[in-house]
């Protein structure tokens, strides 16, 4: 039986950076054969990674990578807000914009499958998740590829924003992804508001219009009214521009001799559906549990 010291113990946590208590183990498993206790922590950590893919994921960072023409915006989640300060969390979702705009993947299977650290994106997502314990996805990416110009802009880490855009002062892209992180716009003119945003507000005007009591032809114009007014408050060209609300945001491009082609905007975790935890009725469940006991 080879003697598990110290050296050899740390030796493994700095190849793998594994727990130290787990490389232990390994190594005692392995009979202290170095290769060996490797293989272990990886199906150790791969098992660990399998149990935690069931949980939430519905924090995260956003990325953002741009070389000349080409860019990409990534989102990548994880359970707790904690690990959104990790810097291997961190370098996992930089690495993951930056692959993604240089080797064009075309889906999240793609992107998971580009090497990276000897591996690839995927096993190093999976090793992450061993160590930290935690859960990570890559949710989702935007790639830009254009002979205009890119702008980026990360407010913290949870909104990401990208500005395909033509003009000779890069400071009006700079300002346009600003003003889209702060806006939100769904689209970049109002003909482009999908339908189905535009039906629904269109159902809330209308059942305001009748509660309102008025005739006919008044409700029809206040339900036209309303849609209108949301068209502009949704559509990029004409939101109030953040830095001068004395005119629009196709105003402001006009002015600078500039153009908007396209964008895109991540929020962390829109639209995943966070768990909450109810703590007073834990305690009353506990208490009653108790009780019956």
């Amino acid at each position: 039986m080879a003697v598990i010291t110290a050296a050899l113990v740390g030796e493994l946590r700095a190849k793998t950076d594994a727990p130290m208590m787990e490389c232990k183990k390994a190594l005692t498993e392995a009979d202290g054969d170095m290769v060996k206790a490797e293989e272990i922590l990886r199906v150790k950590l791969g098992g660990k990674a399998s149990k935690a893919a069931s949980r939430v994921t519905a924090e995260g960072v956003v990325a953002a990578y741009i070389s000349g023409g080409v860019g990409a915006l990534v989102e990548v989640n994880c359970e707790t807000d904690f690990v959104t300060k990790n810097d291997e969390f961190i370098a996992l979702v930089n690495a993951c914009a930056k692959l993604a705009a240089e080797n064009n993947p075309v889906d999240l299977a793609a992107l998971a499958a580009l090497p990276l650290n000897g591996g690839t994106i995927e096993s190093c997502r999976t090793e992450l998740i061993g160590r930290i314990g935690e859960n990570m996805s890559i949710r989702r990416f935007k790639r830009f590829e254009t002979t205009a110009k890119l702008a980026s802009y990360i407010h913290g880490t949870s909104i990401g924003v990208m500005v395909e855009y033509d003009g000779a002062v890069e400071q009006v892209g700079k300002d346009v992804a600003m003003h889209i992180a702060a806006m939100k716009p769904v689209s970049l003119s109002s003909d482009q508001v999908p339908a189905e945003l535009i039906e629904k507000e269109r159902s809330v005007a209308t059942l305001k219009a009748a509660e309102s009591g008025k005739p006919a032809e008044i409700a029809a114009k206040m339900i036209e009214g309303s849609v209108q007014k949301f068209l502009k408050e949704v559509s990029l060209l004409n939101q109030s521009f953040v830095k001068n609300d004395k005119q629009t945001v196709e105003q402001m491009l006009k002015e600078a001799n500039s153009s908007v082609k396209s964008f895109a905007m991540y929020v962390v975790g829109e639209g995943i559906e966070k768990k909450v935890d109810d703590f007073a009725a834990e305690v009353a469940a506990t208490v009653a549990a108790a009780g019956q006991a």
